[in-house]
């Protein structure tokens, strides 16, 4: 009897000790094509627009160095591992057009990241991130960077040379203001700043001409601002959960805010859980229109 378990768990280990999933189990085409010797090169996924390479939740700590040599990958997905490091090595990708990070322990980038001239997406949220490497702003043609659920407190002022960039993602960080580099941003048309440290929004809001989504929720803003109603494209503009006593008068510009929201997924004006003064509370209750007519009156008395 001891004799067969001894000799089953010697099965059980594969080519450098790899621990084998039992007889039942089905291999991951990833660990299978390794084991049997395959060429990796198998495993890519050609679509009509992206060749695509995906190792997502297999619990790695380190990124395979086969990965390295699979140039011609477009769409690479590594998302909810536990690595800690990405190398160097990621610059070799050269194709690369959306890289996704997300879901593990990373705690920055390498500066090789500037190689990935192609790159338009690129998530790293959910990880570790204490700073960003300048380097990135050499990603010239980035359109979508999600950065939310980091440690974060500040951004390269290189960033501001991103001239593509459309999508920024900086929630459940630690930024007390919004970085300055982020007004330079001019194709930006949606800004997500929520859960942070904010106690303002700077005037400089007003550069941002193509925002149509800000969200700024849960954070501790005290009042808001009138140079984001000179934002005149905004479709969703979410201050919930601030401080905000009083509303600017020149509200109303805000032309394209289609209702009071209380969805978080609707478009429109989220002003709940402020202290506002009356007599506004009840003119939000009774909708956007009617809290137009009253800041309009009361800018014109």
């Amino acid at each position: 009897m001891g004799a067969r378990q001894s000799s089953a768990r010697s099965q059980d280990k594969g080519p450098k000790g790899m621990v084998l999933l039992g007889g039942r189990q089905k291999l991951s085409p990833w660990d299978d094509a390794l084991l049997s010797g395959k060429d990796p090169r198998s495993l890519l996924q050609r679509g009509m627009r992206h060749v695509s390479f995906s190792l997502v939740t297999k619990g790695m700590t380190d990124v395979p160095d086969f990965l390295w040599g699979l140039s011609e990958v477009q769409k690479l997905n590594l998302s909810h591992n536990q690595l800690r490091l990405l190398p160097p090595d990621v610059g070799k990708l050269t194709r690369l057009v959306v890289l996704n990070l997300c879901g593990n322990r990373l705690k920055s980038l390498p500066r090789e990241i500037s190689l990935l001239k192609s790159l338009k997406v690129l998530f790293v949220n959910m990880n570790c991130l204490t700073e960003v490497p300048a380097e990135l702003s050499a990603c010239q043609s980035l359109e979508v960077l999600s950065l939310s659920h980091n440690r974060l407190s500040q951004l390269p002022a290189s960033l501001a040379g991103l001239p593509r960039l459309r999508k920024l993602n900086l929630s459940n960080n630690a930024f007390a203001h919004i970085p300055i580099c982020v007004f330079a941003l001019k194709e930006l048309d949606f800004l997500h700043v929520g859960s942070n440290r904010l106690e303002n929004i700077a005037e400089s809001i007003q550069c941002l001409v193509s925002l149509q989504i800000f969200i700024a929720e849960r954070n501790n803003i005290h009042s808001f601002p009138r140079s984001l109603c000179l934002l005149t494209s905004l479709e969703l503009l979410n201050l919930n959960n601030n401080d905000i006593q009083t509303l600017p008068d020149e509200l109303y510009l805000l032309c394209r805010l289609a209702r009071i929201a209380w969805n978080p997924m609707d478009k429109g004006l989220h002003i709940s859980h402020n202290p506002l003064s009356k007599p506004l509370p009840e003119l939000v209750e009774g909708g956007l229109e009617m809290l137009f007519s009253y800041l309009k009156d009361k800018k014109h008395t």
